[in-house]
């Protein structure tokens, strides 16, 4: 399946910036316009292996905005949308939950309906040009709620969303999948699992525990530390969203999920066991005594673990990192980025 023209939306973010490069690495005949509002979730930083790349053009704005969006889809007339862009962090949905209605539902709204209208000349009826068009919505497993100890998120696990931010992405899930049913739009969603890996914005947990170690700081973790995420690396994400796109069936679900169930506790421990070995403390002492025990979140799930079966019995995806591989590849990236942010060389003696 060759496409031409693709908006990926959200490209400045994390998973959407691991996924471009990559992406155009892998397919040499795409033009990749990457959308982002670049807000304090984007950083511009993360696109800068393709400052040259004449396959990749950047496109600051919001995809609320229909009148660019709209202007976008008439100058390069899309056939692929992959749609990462999305407020994704769950302490912000509780403190502001509007905007994430905002962006997660309308600006959802906004990119459906464009592509809906290029793509389309009335329901089912596809525009000449436009026969192989797909739209790939990036969700998350949150959408499904909390699980107890025992059991696995599947594709047709009951939407029960526990916060603003997941509401939300239900909300975009179930408008998707409506203008596939009511119009014939060429639509797939993907649900995954917590990401880790490089290019990850300094509040999420990985990217703290590892700040703050370097730093001497406290590292906070909710509650006992005792709830559980399935980790993905975000490069394996990358892959399996390649598969969908490229394998997938119209109208379909598929759960991209790492295999990794830890605790947030377990989670820490190897972290700061890892920085113990790479970068010892002035101290002597192990970074695991900096773990400071916080209020936990208000509607804090327990547990996400997803049932990934599907994806390999259909698409032949399984994730090649294990956690114990992907989150040495994490730190490391990490404290390059630190080391200049916070004199570590000096501090720390890293070479």
């Amino acid at each position: 399946m060759q496409f031409k023209n693709v908006l990926v939306t959200g490209s400045a973010g994390f998973i959407g910036s691991n996924f471009v490069p990559y992406f155009l690495e892998t397919h040499p005949n795409l033009h990749v316009v990457s959308l982002d509002k670049l807000t304090y979730a984007g950083n511009l930083e993360n696109l800068s292996s393709l400052t040259n790349e004449k396959r990749h053009t950047f496109v600051e704005g919001d995809i609320c905005n229909a009148s660019l969006v709209g202007s976008l889809f008439d100058e390069y007339q899309f056939d692929l949308v992959i749609h990462f862009a999305a407020e994704s962090h769950v302490d912000n949905s509780i403190r502001n939950p509007k905007v994430f209605l905002e962006t997660n539902v309308i600006g959802t709204f906004e990119l459906l309906q464009k592509a809906y209208t290029t793509w389309f000349s009335a329901p089912f009826t596809k525009k000449q040009g436009f026969e192989s068009a797909r739209f790939l919505h990036i969700s998350t497993d949150e959408v499904f709620g909390s699980l107890d100890a025992d059991g696995f998120f599947t594709e047709n696990s009951p939407y029960k969303p526990n916060s603003p931010y997941s509401a939300s992405k239900a909300s975009s899930d179930h408008l998707v999948r409506s203008y596939y049913h009511t119009y014939g739009m060429p639509v797939m969603i993907t649900n995954c699992s917590n990401n880790y890996g490089p290019k990850q914005h300094d509040e999420k947990l990985i990217p703290t525990i590892i700040r703050n170690a370097l730093m001497e700081k406290g590292i906070p973790i909710y509650g006992t530390g005792m709830n559980v995420r399935d980790w993905l690396y975000v490069l394996d994400h990358a892959k399996g969203i390649e598969k969908v796109l490229l394998g997938g069936k119209l109208g379909e679900t598929y759960n991209i999920g790492g295999n990794n169930e830890l605790t947030n506790n377990q989670v820490v421990k190897v972290i700061c066991d890892y920085l113990d070995k790479k970068i010892p403390r002035d101290s002597g002492k192990s970074y695991s005594e900096l773990i400071t025990y916080v209020k936990d979140r208000p509607g804090h799930d327990k547990r996400y673990a997803i049932d990934a079966s599907k994806m390999k019995a259909e698409l032949g995806w399984v994730p090649e990192e294990t956690f114990g591989t992907g989150i040495i590849k994490t730190i490391d990236w990490y404290v390059e980025k630190y080391k200049q942010s916070f004199s570590l060389k000096r501090n720390h003696g890293i070479k």
